[in-house]
């Protein structure tokens, strides 16, 4: 932890406590939705000298550093952003995470950092993720940001996808001198940074900056391969590298299996939102083109995924957008920032209703989806009111174009087509040690969505860090 000088940690609590809180500047929702650029206003020097000001620094350890999956030493960071120690400040962050530019703009604060802030007992809590955007901002403007290198070890390692928990790992392993060589299906680096997460929450050039970070660090990227399909595991131990780490997330829409479900005008997710916010010439070439929507669109789940496509839709031109959840709002589990955001912006939503089938119109497109209204019966065993159909309740909702934003699956492939990798659920990896991300085929380690479930970035990111640290004693026992 940060050494803050004991004569500084003699304040006035309470004075601190109940300091003026000004929020964040959003833009006018009227003038967002008519582009993809970013919603929040940036801190400038002066406001974030004055909301760090605002922590109390909590006797060690704050609850903003338990509730961080990284162990962010946010308090010492406040004192650092307090005293215009910018740049420290991102160094601060650096030292436990591999993606603080990009974990402070994505991150659910609200459940986490800012979630646990003793300050929410009284006030509004401290805008730590805000403050962690600007100061890394400031030091990739002012400084530079470089990954240090450690002095080469001749070992290779595999990195299959190259998402958030791959770029995890990466980075540890580029400190201890080992090779890295990212696999990726598509023709960006990034995985779900690049091709999930809209323009408006993550602009691509903040994660093609961090990306620039490991290319100068030496990491390789091989694109356009997709893993247990042009080659396998397998291939890649016999193309000489010494350990294989498996990121690849759970990139498999979660299907719906109603009648109508292929019917043009129906869209996964997953495809709408890479070709509803990546620039064309990213993307695979089967899918260089923008979705094509009506004025009507329903979008079918309650996540941060459904969140992301209503707002997408909103902006592509769509007039009326209505999310469907069979649920209601309290169950719902996506973030409630991003759907007050939506909601903002012109987004509708229907609860206690499910689709049962999506009807085609004259000319074969979608026309319409036909509903059940739900009602909520007894806890299911994950503890949320489970929905029940009400019998005769079926009605139809005109429609232009639907959604379908209902989760994730693992692919199977790899583990199909690795000898001696265990999984389980339809996919996940098998892991004998969560902690370090160890599998049942020697040489081969896990962390990220590909084990856990889908999860957050964060989360995935740490687990790629946790992994790097069991490949390097892996690599240097061999």
């Amino acid at each position: 932890m940060q050494t803050i000088p004991s004569e500084y940690l003699e304040i006035d609590r309470k004075a601190r406590a109940y300091a003026p809180y000004r929020g964040l500047s959003l833009r006018p929702p009227t003038e967002r939705v008519c582009d993809f650029g970013d919603v929040v206003f940036p801190l400038d020097s002066d406001r974030a000298m004055q909301e760090a000001a605002r922590c109390i620094h909590c006797p060690d350890p704050a609850p903003c550093m338990l509730a961080c999956p990284c162990h962010n030493d946010i308090p010492s960071a406040m004192w650092l952003i307090e005293q215009g120690r910018y740049v420290e400040a991102a160094h601060l962050y650096r030292q436990t995470s591999s993606l603080p530019e990009i974990c402070s703009r994505v991150c659910p604060h609200e459940q986490l950092c800012e979630g646990s802030c003793v300050l929410n007992k009284t006030h509004e809590p401290v805008l730590c993720g805000s403050l962690e955007t600007f100061v890394t901002s400031y030091e990739r403007e002012t400084a530079g940001v470089a990954i240090p290198v450690g002095k080469p070890t001749g070992k290779k390692v595999a990195l299959v996808g190259a998402g958030p928990a791959s770029q995890g790992c990466a980075e540890l392993l580029l400190q201890q001198g080992h090779s890295v060589t990212f696999f990726d299906s598509k023709p960006a680096p990034g995985g779900l940074l690049v091709y999930g997460i809209p323009n408006f929450k993550l602009a691509k050039e903040v994660v093609f900056y961090r990306w620039s970070d490991f290319e100068k660090a030496g990491a390789k990227f091989v694109g356009n391969t997709y893993i247990g399909k042009d080659k396998t595991v397998d291939d890649l131990f016999q193309e000489d590298f010494d350990a294989v780490f498996l990121g690849v997330g759970v990139g498999i829409d979660a299907k719906m299996e109603i009648p109508g479900e292929g019917l043009p005008g129906v869209y996964e997710a997953t495809d709408f939102l890479m070709r509803g916010n990546t620039d064309l010439s990213l993307l695979p070439e089967n899918k260089r083109e923008r979705p094509v929507i009506g004025k009507r669109v329903v979008v079918i789940g309650g996540g941060d995924t459904a969140s992301d496509c209503l707002r997408t839709a909103l902006r592509l031109g769509a007039e009326e957008v209505t999310c469907i959840y069979r649920r209601t709002e309290k169950e719902m589990p996506g973030g409630k920032k991003d759907r007050q955001m939506a909601k903002e912006e012109g987004a509708k939503f229907r609860f206690l209703t499910q689709p049962v089938r999506f009807i085609a119109g004259e000319d074969g497109h979608l026309a319409a989806i036909e509903c059940i209204e739900m009602r909520l019966g007894e806890p299911d065993a994950k503890g949320r009111r489970k929905p029940v159909p009400v019998e005769g309740s079926n009605f139809s909702i005109a429609v232009d174009t639907a959604i379908k934003a209902l989760g994730y699956w693992p692919d199977p492939v790899i583990g199909e087509t690795t000898p001696g990798l265990e999984t389980h659920d339809w996919g996940l990896v098998t892991v004998t040690d969560r902690q370090i991300g160890v599998t049942t085929r020697e040489g081969v380690f896990a962390g990220g969505d590909v084990v856990t479930g889908p999860d957050l970035v964060v989360t995935a990111m740490v687990s790629g860090r946790k992994a790097a640290l069991a490949i390097d004693e892996y690599l240097k026992s061999k």
